[in-house]
């Protein structure tokens, strides 16, 4: 019986609604606008933030372990590098020696960082050619170093002097972690003459256990004395994705503000139909149409706008979105059509479906509880 009403009142509503159709495609073209720059503003807040992520990469699964030079080290030491695998157990510990130097390939030389690095298959993957257990002769280029100097596996590369050859070149890293693999070249450890490692870089499998790792350091190298510096990655992509949170949040605001403006218009549209359909209303209630028929029925016009403007801004907001993948090729497919910028076009329909319901309950009770000899006499 309740089903019936309710078909009954929304059938009457949209009746009503296509008697005034100016004053209805206005108060639907307010919610539409309102719900499009909710919708808009929350996807690409989301794909900016989705776009951040991708471009960071794993750098969040990484710490770096430096000597403490404020406290006297100058290097770490085999001992230093045994405590740092005692204390983070399952996570790879790579340590590196690291220096400057002239790299010259076939046409072109530029001054790069040289590592020196016994596995570089725990910390780094090979984009061509493959990277060995155990580093023991040849040079592993960055993906940077390889563009510049255009040399690839098997070719000849000159470090600091001394001839090597090239045996696989590390894919792109994009991070911007001290230890930057693209602008590198990595040599055996045995190339270096240095008493102890520059730096250790520890790889684990999720953010949660790099933060575990680097404060495993901080309790058991650091016990006695501050003699390592840890540099936590995960926490700058932390501090990255508090940002874009914060964004979004913001862009959410501004979008809500228009649905402010629309909720308003809306209100106004319920209240100037009661008060011309007051006698209309009275009439009604005199024959014996009850309190409630009547608020379902107007509450079902406040929605029906509501809903109306809903559809057509998330319609829109889709729209415009594919249009974007379609003429921007700096937009990635896979991240526009990732499935939470779904969230923000069910939120904003969401939104435009409840303002218009909240903004029609005031008109709608006020018409419903009016006595009906007070709307005749008027």
């Amino acid at each position: 019986m309740t089903l019936v009403a309710w078909r009954q009142s929304v059938a009457m509503a949209a009746r009503n609604l296509r008697r005034n159709r100016v004053r209805t495609v206005l108060a639907v073209l307010g919610v539409a606008i309102g719900v499009f720059a909710v919708a808009t503003l929350g996807v690409f807040g989301n794909v900016l933030a989705l776009g951040a992520d991708d471009a960071i990469g794993d750098i969040g699964t990484q710490v770096v372990i430096s000597p403490n030079a404020d406290a006297g080290v100058e290097s770490l030491s085999a001992a230093d590098v045994a405590a740092i695998r005692r204390a983070v157990g399952e996570p790879a510990v790579v340590p590196l020696y690291a220096d400057g130097a002239i790299v010259a390939g076939p046409t072109d030389q530029q001054f790069a960082t040289v590592y020196g690095v016994e596995r570089p298959g725990a910390a780094f993957s090979a984009a061509d050619g493959s990277l060995p257990e155990r580093h023991r002769d040849g040079a592993i280029v960055g993906a940077g170093i390889a563009e510049d100097l255009d040399v690839g596996v098997g070719d000849r590369l000159e470090v600091a002097g001394a001839q090597t050859r090239v045996v696989a070149v590390l894919a792109e890293s994009r991070t911007f972690s001290p230890v930057a693999p693209d602008d590198a070249v990595f040599l055996p450890e045995s190339a270096f003459a240095a008493d102890g490692y520059t730096q250790v870089l520890i790889v684990s499998g999720s953010g949660t256990e790099a933060r575990a790792a680097a404060d495993a350091v901080r309790e058991s190298v650091n016990a006695r004395e501050d003699r390592v510096d840890v540099f936590e990655l995960a926490a700058v992509v932390d501090e990255i994705n508090e940002f874009f949170d914060l964004l979004g949040t913001f862009l959410l605001g501004l979008g809500g503000i228009s649905l402010v403006v629309a909720g308003v218009s809306i209100l106004n549209v319920m209240l100037m139909s009661t008060v011309e359909r007051r006698q209309e209303i009275g009439v009604m209630r005199a024959v014996g149409v009850t309190r409630r028929d009547v608020l379902r029925v107007l509450l079902a016009e406040a929605g029906l706008i509501g809903a109306l403007g809903a559809i057509i801004g998330t319609a829109a907001t889709v729209a415009v979105v594919a249009g974007l993948v379609v003429s921007t090729p700096a937009v990635d497919t896979a991240i526009a059509l990732d499935p939470t910028n779904g969230y923000y076009l069910l939120l904003a329909l969401g939104f435009g479906v409840g303002v218009g319901l909240v903004s029609g309950a005031y008109p709608a009770w006020k018409a419903a509880n009016e006595r009906p000899v007070e709307a005749l006499r008027s």
